[in-house]
C-alpha cells in the first residue's frame, strides 16, 4: 500500500522515536512511505539491527532536524501560540493535498497534533481514509499544564478531528474509553501501543553487561563493574517519582545498589538535592542523554528498569524497551499497564506513589537474582507472543485499512 505519513512534531525525543521506528515499520512490511512534515528530517538509520556500545560511547547531539519556523510560535503568548496551532490547519491540508496528488496515497496516516483539522479536510477532498493516531487527550492534558485560552474552541475543533477520522489509533484501551466517551465509535478504535524493533534486543552476556556499565562510567578500578544497578531512561519530571527510588536507597538491604539516570529532564535539581539529603549522592549517576540506537545495549547494565510513575493513559516506550531486553520492571499497578503487565509474571507492580511498597519490591528482588531473571524471561516472551512490535503494529493497522477499503 501506499502511505502518506503526517505529522507535526519536531522534537527529537520519544515523539520522534515513535514517528521513525513506525515509519520504518510500515517500509519494512513492503509498503511505499511518504512523509509530511512541518519539519524536514534527516534520514535516520535503517532499524534491522542495533550497534553493541562502545565503552567510549558519547552522549547524544541533536542535529536530526533543521530550523523550524515553529520554534518561533512555541516562544508566543499562550493565546497567540494557541491560534497559531489552529492557523496550522491551513498549512497542513495545503501540505498533504499537495504530497497526495504527487504520490496518491492508499491512505493518510496522521499523528494527532493539537488544533490540527488539516488532514481531515485533505482527506474528504482526497476521498482516501484517514488513520489518527492519538497519544494522549491534547485538550484535557494542555488544560493541566500549560492552559489553554480557548477552550470551548479547543474541545470543539478536537472532537471534530477524533470524528472525522476513518480510523483512530490508540495507544492503551484505557485512553481509547476516554475517546469512546468523547464521541468516537468503539469500532473505529484499534489499540496499538508503543513497540519495539525486537531484532535489536540480543541475548545478554557477561561481556555486554561490562562494556555497557563501562560506557556508562559504572565501572571503576577499585569496584569493578559489579553491584545492582536500577536504571531509568527517558525525559524525566517531578511527576516520574524518581525521588522515591532515592528514599529507596536509603534501606540497609540496598546499600550496594546504584541508580543510573540515561536520559535528561527538568527534575534533575531536585533529585540531585534529594540524593544529597540522603546520603545516596555517590549513588545516583545522571549518565546524560545517549543516541536512541545505543540504548538496547546500554541496557544490558540495568539489573532492574524503573517506571515509578506513569500517567494513567500512556504507553510508555521505556517499558517496552525495558522488556524487550529481558529485565525485571518494577511500574505502578493502574489499568493502563495491567494491559500488557501482570504482577509477579511478568512485572512486579506497587500501588503508584506507595514509596514504601516500592522500597519493599526493590528489596525483594535485589535479594533474588533467579526472581529477577525470571521475570525478564517472561517480559520478553509477553513482547514477542503479543507481537508489541512496530512491525506489529504495522500490520494491524494496514489490516484495518484494508477491511475499511473492501
Amino acid at each position: 500500500m501506499r502511505i502518506l505519513y503526517h505529522h507535526r512534531t519536531q522534537a527529537e525525543d520519544g515523539q520522534a522515536v515513535h514517528i521513525r521506528a513506525l515509519q520504518q515499520a510500515f517500509v519494512a512490511e513492503g509498503h511505499e512511505l511518504e512523509e509530511v512534515a512541518l519539519v524536514e528530517r534527516a534520514a535516520q538509520p535503517a532499524p534491522d539491527a542495533a550497534p553493541r556500545v562502545s565503552p567510549h560511547a558519547a552522549p547524544a547531539t541533536r542535529s536530526a532536524a533543521k530550523p523550524s519556523p515553529w520554534r518561533s510560535v512555541t516562544k508566543l503568548p499562550r493565546f497567540a501560540r494557541e491560534l497559531a496551532e489552529y492557523g496550522y490547519t491551513l498549512v497542513a491540508e495545503r501540505k498533504v493535498l499537495a504530497a497526495a496528488r504527487r504520490f496518491r496515497p492508499d491512505f493518510v496516516y496522521e499523528r494527532y497534533a493539537f488544533g490540527n483539522l488539516g488532514g481531515v479536510r485533505a482527506c474528504r477532498k482526497l476521498g482516501v481514509p484517514l488513520v489518527l493516531e492519538v497519544n494522549s487527550p491534547m485538550v484535557l492534558e494542555l488544560s493541566k499544564t500549560r492552559g489553554l485560552s480557548f477552550p470551548a474552541t479547543a474541545r470543539r475543533i478536537e472532537k471534530r478531528i477524533f470524528h472525522g477520522a476513518d480510523l483512530v489509533c490508540v495507544v492503551t484501551g484505557v485512553l481509547g474509553e476516554m475517546l469512546v466517551e468523547l464521541g468516537v465509535a468503539r469500532e473505529r478504535l484499534l489499540v496499538t501501543p508503543n513497540g519495539v524493533h525486537l531484532e535489536q534486543y540480543r541475548e545478554p552476556t557477561p561481556a555486554g553487561r561490562a562494556a555497557a556499565r563501562t560506557a556508562l562510567g559504572l565501572a571503576t578500578p577499585d569496584r569493578g563493574d559489579e553491584g545492582l544497578v536500577l536504571g531509568f531512561t527517558g525525559y524525566y519530571r517531578d511527576w516520574h517519582r524518581l525521588d522515591l527510588v532515592i528514599e529507596a536507597l536509603t534501606r540497609p538491604e540496598l546499600a550496594g545498589a546504584r541508580l543510573v539516570l540515561i536520559g535528561e529532564g527538568p527534575a534533575r535539581a531536585e533529585l540531585e538535592a534529594r540524593a544529597r539529603a540522603t546520603g545516596t549522592e555517590s549513588r545516583v549517576h545522571f549518565v546524560g542523554p545517549r543516541p536512541h540506537a545505543a540504548i538496547p545495549a546500554l541496557l544490558e547494565a540495568f539489573d532492574v528498569a524503573l517506571v515509578p510513575a506513569i500517567n494513567p493513559y500512556a504507553s510508555p516506550l521505556k517499558l517496552h524497551e525495558y522488556m524487550a531486553a529481558r529485565l525485571a520492571v518494577i511500574a505502578p499497578d493502574q489499568p493502563n499497564l495491567r494491559e500488557i503487565l501482570v504482577d509477579r509474571e511478568n512485572a512486579r507492580l506497587v500501588p503508584p506513589g506507595d514509596g514504601e511498597a516500592l522500597a519493599r519490591v526493590l528489596v525483594e528482588l535485589a535479594l533474588d537474582p533467579t526472581a529477577r531473571a525470571g521475570l525478564g524471561a517472561a517480559a520478553r516472551r509477553t513482547i514477542h507472543e503479543h507481537d508489541l512490535t512496530w512491525r506489529g503494529n504495522a500490520k494491524r493497522v494496514v489490516a484495518r485499512v484494508q477491511e475499511l477499503l473492501r
